[in-house]
């Protein structure tokens, strides 16, 4: 990796605690495409997050020990000052105990542990003795989790009934439902070996079945009457691991209500499109009932890839230059036990594994596709796979560190709501149809930030809203406003409340990254006029997707210098 031969430089610094990691972490090493040889699963006991955190700690210090002159280069400098922002926002999660109450539907850390399959290959018959080990080491990390949320309960940091019960039911889906994940993953194993997979996969599935009794019968009690809401205190420190800002949240939370008013405005003028006289939930309910559909599917798999292989061709040599392996991205189908929402998992980085969408099904055989067209543009081209992939191809001139272990959320999902936006911008939603997907899905991101700030910090609804003006939200009060200006179906919803209330401060970056990438590139616009230069869009987005990561405090300087 770049760097590792000279230690004494930020990079240096920073790719050594990405290899101290990837050998730490087998799942960090799996999503970075190194040690295949691994056949561990993440150490996710007490113990194991300690570890974790004491590498943090190594990197620091020797970030502090470095020279002056070691930041004279402004690269090495950008560099220190991610990973000294990266760094000291995770330990302030770890020194809190953060970790002993993650329980969500999507990113705690006992998905890791199933994730680590679908993120290491199964091509050769050694691939699959490595999925055989890593199936056999299955019951210990499990079962160091079950120790950590113990831990959690002695310390009295302990995660909300909801959450409990949510992951409670996805573990379900792993070795036990009719339909469970285990049984498609085994089908692709070759015949041979499948009784090795078989015979590992029994404790696996034993340990599974435990830690659900666990969370059932101990730790689901202990959790009953607790809200499952953050908290100023613990909600500020997760928004800035997130976003890697100190925001100001009534600011936000304001904001938000600003762009709220603006798009309810646009999707009923573009609902009358849709159907004439009808209002956005009307033209949603004609959407799902009479609008495109995809039966099956395989069949709506092969659609989407279809989605993301017209916008390379189209964008490429327009708006990007789109080449080489960066134009190779997949369509997936996501296991069973996933959460509602599709996601997008990221190339290794010598790009043997693609960048990858994943859809949901949520047991559907019927797909409308008014929605799911801009939800396309976000997680494939020119959304997350066109960003991730180009950071992973510019990995040798950055570092390895400001390409993966060092991204931000809220700079990668302002990037791909960015994404959807210019795709509106290029006349990409023509259809009156698909533009309402677009603003149906800006509006939902601008209702996460609403609720979210809203339910864990306990705001009232301001006065000018047309939802229950003056009240406090709850999530039942989300769920409501959800489903009154969203047209995500029912599960979605739902599964989102969840997701909000067990990953406090991730979803506000959507939208207010995109704010930032916006106003990022207004200024380079003014900036370029200013010199009396015509302002290069392709050429700002190839020079903004080929510097790396930063946080939101340092994004929109950077993007404006451009």
């Amino acid at each position: 990796m770049t760097g590792m031969a000279d230690s004494l430089t930020p990079r240096g610094i920073a790719d050594a605690y990405v290899d101290a990691m990837a050998r730490q972490n087998p799942a960090v090493a799996a999503s970075l495409g190194l040690y295949p040889e691994d056949e561990r699963q993440p150490d996710i006991s007490p113990a194991g997050f300690d570890a974790d955190a004491a590498h943090a700690r190594t990197a620091l210090a020797e970030l502090d020990a470095l020279p002056a002159e070691a930041l004279a280069d402004p690269a090495e400098a950008a560099c220190a000052r991610l990973l000294r922002e990266r760094l000291t926002a995770e330990l302030a999660v770890h020194d809190a105990g953060d970790h002993f109450r993650s329980l969500n539907n999507i990113a705690s850390p006992i998905h890791m542990v199933r994730a680590i399959f679908s993120m290491t290959p199964t091509e050769t018959e050694t691939d699959w003795q490595r999925q055989i080990g890593r199936m056999a080491a299955t019951a210990a990390s499990v079962r160091g989790y079950q120790e950590t949320l113990a831990e959690g309960l002695r310390r009295d940091l302990v995660s909300g009934p909801r959450q409990v019960a949510t992951v409670i039911e996805q573990l379900g889906a792993w070795f036990e439902d009719e339909d469970n994940w285990y049984r498609g993953f085994a089908a692709e194993c070759p015949e041979a070996q499948r009784p090795a997979l078989d015979a590992a996969a029994e404790p696996a599935a034993a340990a599974i079945a435990e830690f659900r009794a666990f969370l059932r019968d101990t730790y689901t009690p202990a959790a009953a009457g607790r809200p499952d809401t953050a908290g100023r205190e613990l909600y500020q420190r997760s928004v800035r691991y997130h976003t890697g800002a100190d925001l100001d949240l009534d600011e936000a939370y304001a904001w938000a209500w600003t762009e709220f008013h603006r798009l309810e405005g646009e999707i009923r003028a573009e609902a009358d499109k849709v159907k004439p006289g009808a209002t956005p939930q009307e033209a949603i309910e004609y959407l799902e009932t009479e609008g495109h559909a995809i039966e099956g599917v395989e069949e709506i798999r092969v659609w989407l890839q279809g989605i993301m292989d017209e916008a390379i061709e189209a964008l490429d040599g327009t708006h990007f230059d789109i080449s080489g392996k960066i134009r190779n991205v997949e369509s997936r189908i996501a296991p069973a036990g996933s959460a509602a929402a599709p996601y997008y998992t990221e190339p290794s980085l010598d790009f043997t594994r693609p960048g990858r969408t994943w859809l949901p099904t949520l047991g559907r055989e019927s797909f409308t596709t008014w929605q799911l067209v801009s939800t396309w543009y976000h997680e494939g081209v020119p959304g997350h796979h066109l960003q991730l992939a180009s950071w992973v191809a510019a990995a040798d001139q950055l570092s390895t560190y400001q390409v993966t272990l060092g991204g931000v959320s809220a700079n990668l999902e302002g990037w791909a709501l960015y994404a959807e936006r210019l795709m509106d911008e290029l006349g990409y939603f023509k259809d009156p149809g698909r533009r309402l997907g677009f603003l149906d899905e800006q509006m939902l991101r601008t209702i996460r930030v609403i609720i979210d700030i809203g339910m864990h910090l306990g705001l009232t609804i301001p006065a000018d809203s047309p939802f229950e003006p003056g009240e406090t939200w709850t999530p039942e009060l989300a769920n409501e406003f959800f489903a009154a200006f969203n047209g995500c179906p029912k599960e979605m919803r739902e599964s989102e409340i969840i997701r909000y209330l067990g990953w406090p401060g991730q979803a506000i970056g959507y939208k207010l990254g995109e704010r930032a990438w916006r106003a990022g590139r207004e200024a380079a616009r003014r900036a370029a006029e200013e010199r009396g230069e015509e302002f290069d869009l392709k050429s700002w987005h190839m020079r903004a997707l080929s510097q790396g990561s930063f946080g939101l405090d340092d994004l929109v300087s950077e993007l404006a210098a451009l």
